[in-house]
């Protein structure tokens, strides 16, 4: 009887070291993913969502999420670098990127071919012939206009294939100024600071053929202030001094409201804000492309992508979530969700504004034909900034020319002292 209860003693342990055993094989490494959207509820529960049947779909890695309010999110990065502290995922604002990459904070991506060869190309992060980023969805710009109006003033109303040239637009703006029904033609959103300057002013210095500087030179003398910018100069500063925008000291009330109270005729925004002036609207609703300023029409591209730290030691298991994130379904539910223009034409699909005939659909042709992205380059923190100043001290009645000097200089300095990044 001793002998038996010993054997059976022996056995039970051996099975529970091969339960153990077992246990640890399956057992799910940790993958730290930051994300920079605390208190967005809707977006946050799209990326639960995600991270929930990830983590359920295989036995080798469990994402744990962290969030940050955006306006500390950056700060948090940096700080975490220099701590040595990075997280195995982060999401990246799209023109900061190259920054974070050249200052060895991510690493390229690794992910299946063919993995985002039908993404719209703003959706994607490029770096030194890299790709670090993708991103689930993207924004688009556009002229808000009504129909009515325009039709009424004898204003032809631009198509993605012919949009309004420069001197059409700027006589858009005259005979709506000149019919006294509008407290402004157009409202360009001046009420908004920071990266807005880049993203929504930016590619009209582009369509003129500038940039904020030459990224493969690299520098902004002969770029931000060429002939091109200077002509960009010029016009933007004649918006102002013509009062055809409100200017700087635009109240943020104003921006929300101005267009759809019938205060200004028309209004440049993003899709994110489509919704409100088509319940105010309806089908007399128009979002027309960019002005062809004389090198094509333009808006900005690059929204929130996901990348993988350079410090991950687990990088395998962040790329196969990333890989796992880009179906067509979770990019379709953040757009039915927070708005957003979903990455391919297969996800726009399935949603409720963006399929085809759907109150936004033109704004995925927009993105997928004028979208264009801010100077790719690890300056771009320092340029985006020179440029806001400039554009802001221009409207103000500065000389056009001191102005994009001047920030061209300061763009170029800051080139110098780290070596042109290289």
């Amino acid at each position: 009887m001793n002998v038996q209860l010993s054997v059976l003693c022996r056995r039970l342990a051996v099975a529970g070291l091969v339960t153990l055993s077992a246990s640890a094989a399956y057992a799910q490494t940790s993958l730290s993913m930051w994300y920079h959207g605390a208190g967005n509820k809707a977006e946050k529960d799209i990326l639960a969502s995600i991270i929930k049947d990830f983590n359920a779909s295989q036995k080798s890695w469990k994402v744990q999420l962290e969030e940050f309010p955006q306006e500390s999110y950056n700060t948090s990065v940096v700080a975490a670098a220099t701590a040595g502290k990075l997280p195995d995922i982060m999401d990246i604002d799209g023109p900061i990127m190259p920054n974070w990459a050249w200052s060895k904070y991510l690493q390229p991506l690794s992910l299946p071919a063919g993995a985002i060869d039908k993404f719209l190309p703003g959706t994607i992060g490029h770096y030194n012939g890299r790709v670090y980023s993708v991103g689930l969805w993207d924004a688009a710009c556009a002229i808000f206009a009504r129909k009515s109006v325009l039709q009424e003033h004898g204003i032809r109303i631009p198509t993605l294939d012919k949009p309004w040239t420069k001197s059409e637009f700027d006589g858009a703006l005259v005979t709506l100024q000149k019919s006294g029904k509008f407290q402004y033609p157009i409202d360009l959103g001046m009420a908004w600071k920071g990266e807005w300057y880049s993203y929504g002013f930016g590619p009209f210095l582009q369509s003129h053929g500038g940039d904020l500087l030459n990224a493969a030179t690299p520098t902004a003398n002969g770029t931000l202030n060429s002939k091109a910018g200077m002509a960009f100069g010029d016009w933007w500063q004649s918006v102002f001094t013509r009062k055809m925008t409100p200017g700087t000291s635009q109240d943020g009330a104003d921006r929300e409201t101005g267009f759809i109270n019938g205060k200004y005729a028309m209004q440049w925004n993003g899709n994110w804000a489509a919704l409100p002036a088509l319940k105010k609207y309806g089908s007399d609703m128009l979002f027309l492309p960019a002005p062809d300023f004389g090198k094509g029409g333009k808006i900005g591209g690059a929204s929130w992508q996901f990348g993988v730290s350079a410090t991950s030691k687990n990088a395998k298991g962040a790329n196969a979530f990333i890989a796992f994130s880009l179906q067509d379904k979770y990019m379709a539910a953040f757009s039915d969700a927070i708005g957003l223009i979903p990455s391919t034409a297969a996800a726009a699909a399935m949603t409720k504004n963006y399929a085809k005939g759907g109150q936004m659909e033109v704004f995925f042709s927009l993105a997928a034909k004028q979208a264009t992205l801010r100077a790719i380059t690890p300056a771009y923190p320092v340029a985006t900034r020179e440029f806001e100043k400039a554009l802001a001290d221009i409207a103000n009645g500065a000389k056009v020319a001191d102005a994009l000097d001047t920030a061209a200089d300061a763009i170029d300095t800051d080139l110098k002292k780290n070596n042109n990044y290289r």
